[in-house]
């Protein structure tokens, strides 16, 4: 390596060569969440013209040859001549970063895409894309191939309607797959859909020739209205919408639950970890709620955050025009002036509705006064289990087996099911930074329970003390006693069954552990292939006959695990415990909202929900154990 460093040694990356050579910085990764985001970024700026008040209607095509058009008739991306640039504007806007409209809130008051590098990320990572735009009666054309422009803008026909048209085709040697999901795509359209009252959106698979159309006149009242499905509501929605510097909408409606629902957005964007605008909507709602109770003289109680949102559904979207928000990820909203303005709009709102409809006031009291006290319980409980030594974390639980390591960040603890398989995991473990926490059959379902029969469930007062962080209000991650925290259950329904109680269990008392990484679920094989003395383990019934095609399925011996006891210890340290064999597959909360509706429809008191989910997908199954 040569020691001379000067003026020559530096590169110059001009253009969007920069989102070529480090597309991750620009789109997350190059996995499926990368490959999304770029048909995001477009249907983006198509919601920003339905955000000034230009479009009502987005068309979204995936087609047959893997590439996807997204149309809406907004004003179109202007054509004419940049007068410093000396090009035209959607050649900047397609080829430049930080060039668009969105920087000085003439063109666009409220935005979600700020930094004007969105569409020319998705052109700088397609291998082809095509731009259709009609203005001033004309439809213009203009083709780029891997970001570059490789035809002049030119008027292809007429047209009487004005509007973007953006077909493209991502690169296959930047992405690992470029097959999008329908699905991913579908359920942002949805969500979209509903933060913006009577805009059409459609989505339309030519692969499938399946068809997806959206239209809520209700807004987010029908968002709530959805969520709360099939659920024993306690009254109509409460809406509320204010509109002065920022727009502040909000709706919600409570059920006969136990779990709180709550899902923020500023500029249509998921804001999936909070910030000042759902700060300020819980402080004006406890706040209004305690107020109603002290002047009603509904007893000498003081309730808290958790308390008023037991069985609590509600969206909250703000439209900010300069949005803060923390990290490059927009998953927080950080203007610290947004917290007041939602605070006071929402506990004005709340305080004239409990005066003018008094009952729905006393049925929100009452049932926030029912979750008071079962926190009590829950107190009592805790107290009960720690003075029995359960929730010590300094008196760990006899049946975990610990690991010798102390240092939390390099420490791994599996949660096993059944003390046969436990025992084969303390064999096959690494005893310097594995632990193993046994527990028995099907833990409880805390998604139809409340918190005090948590702490008086043995197996999971044992796992909570086990990791040590405690759970809702008390916990910390600080005090994590293991950085991975691996679920292992049998590769059958039953495990299934088990891993999801489980999941249920951390998304609804431990949030943080998912948010921050640390809840993995093992793969152990589910089929053991031997053909000529060797051993192939097999995960799933796809890979099953990828494996026997490729060694000839003649004289191969197919065997199916019933469960993790069945194997060895050699054979689960080899294919679950070893960190050079093992998947681990990581939880985490991408859709947040998609993820509470699962755990509704599986683990929730709904059984025709489930009825209808098994109905969907039991042709799928090709293994089922009875």
């Amino acid at each position: 390596m040569s020691k001379e460093y000067s003026a020559v040694d530096i590169q110059v990356i001009k253009g969007i060569e920069a989102v070529k050579r480090r597309p991750s910085m620009y789109i997350g990764d190059t996995s499926v969440r990368g490959l999304h985001h770029l048909v995001q970024e477009a249907v983006d700026n198509s919601i920003d013209e339905v955000l000034a008040g230009f479009c009502n209607k987005i068309i979204i095509i995936i087609h047959k040859d893997g590439s996807i058009t997204i149309e809406d008739n907004g004003r179109g991306i202007p054509v004419d001549i940049h007068p410093e640039e000396k090009k035209p504007a959607l050649e900047l806007v397609m080829t430049t970063l930080h060039a668009g409209g969105k920087f000085d809130h003439k063109s666009y008051k409220i935005s979600g895409g700020l930094h004007g590098v969105g569409i020319s990320v998705t052109n700088a990572l397609s291998k082809w894309l095509e731009v259709r735009v009609k203005r001033e009666n004309n439809i213009y054309h203009q083709r780029y191939e891997k970001g570059i422009k490789v035809s002049e803008l030119r008027i292809i026909g007429k047209a009487n309607e004005t509007g973007t048209i953006i077909r493209f085709l991502p690169d296959n040697e930047i992405f690992e797959n470029i097959n999008f999901d329908f699905e991913i795509i579908n359920k942002k359209l949805k969500e979209l859909a509903y933060l913006n009252a009577g805009i059409h959106i459609s989505i339309t698979d030519e692969r499938t020739d399946v068809r997806k159309e959206y239209f809520f006149d209700g807004g987010i009242i029908s968002f709530v209205k959805d969520l709360n499905k099939n659920k024993n509501v306690l009254s109509e929605p409460i809406y509320l919408r204010k509109e002065n510097s920022i727009m502040v909408e909000i709706a919600m409606q409570y059920n006969d639950g136990y779990q709180s629902s709550v899902f923020s957005f500023c500029n249509n964007i998921n804001t999936v970890e909070g910030g000042t605008h759902e700060e300020g909507w819980r402080t004006a709602l406890t706040r209004s709620v305690n107020e109603y109770i002290k002047k009603n003289n509904f007893g000498d109680i003081k309730l808290t955050g958790d308390d008023v949102r037991e069985g609590l559904v509600a969206i909250i979207s703000v439209k900010v025009p300069d949005p803060q928000f923390e990290g490059q990820t927009k998953t927080k909203l950080g203007n610290s002036n947004i917290k007041g303005i939602v605070s006071s709009i929402v506990y004005e709102h709340l305080s004239n509705l409990f005066e003018e409809n008094p009952a729905i006031a006393r049925s929100i009291c009452n049932k926030s006064i029912s979750a008071a006290m079962a926190r009590e319980a829950a107190r009592k409980a805790r107290e009960l289990t720690r003075r029995k030594g359960i929730l010590d974390v300094g008196n760990l639980p006899g049946k975990l087996a610990d690991c010798q390591e102390k240092d939390p960040s390099k420490c791994e603890l599996f949660i096993v099911e059944g003390d046969s398989a436990a025992g084969t995991g303390i064999a096959a473990r690494d005893r310097k930074f594995q632990a193993i926490l046994p527990i028995r059959g099907k833990i409880l379902n805390v998604e139809k329970a409340r918190i005090d029969k948590v702490f008086k469930n043995n197996e999971l007062a044992t796992l909570i003390t086990a990791i040590g962080t405690g759970i809702k209000e008390e916990f910390d991650v600080n005090k994590l006693r293991y950085h991975k925290i691996i679920i292992l259950c049998d590769a059958d329904s039953d495990g299934n069954h088990i891993s999801t109680l489980l999941m249920t269990f951390f998304y609804r008392f431990m949030p943080e552990m998912i948010k921050n990484g640390h809840l993995y679920i093992a793969q152990p094989p589910l089929y053991r292939v031997i053909k000529n003395k060797k051993s192939y383990y097999i995960r799933n019934d796809k890979e099953l006959d990828r494996i026997l095609d490729e060694i000839n399925r003649e004289n191969a011996t197919v065997s199916r695990f019933k469960g993790l006891g069945e194997m060895d210890d050699d054979e689960l340290r080899e294919t679950v415990m070893s960190t050079e064999n093992r998947i681990l597959k990581k939880i985490t909360i991408e859709d947040a909202i998609t993820a509470d509706e699962m755990f509704r429809v599986l683990m929730g008191e709904e059984v025709e929900l489930r009825r209808e989910f098994i109905s969907n997908y039991a042709k799928e199954v090709r293994n089922l154990d009875i």
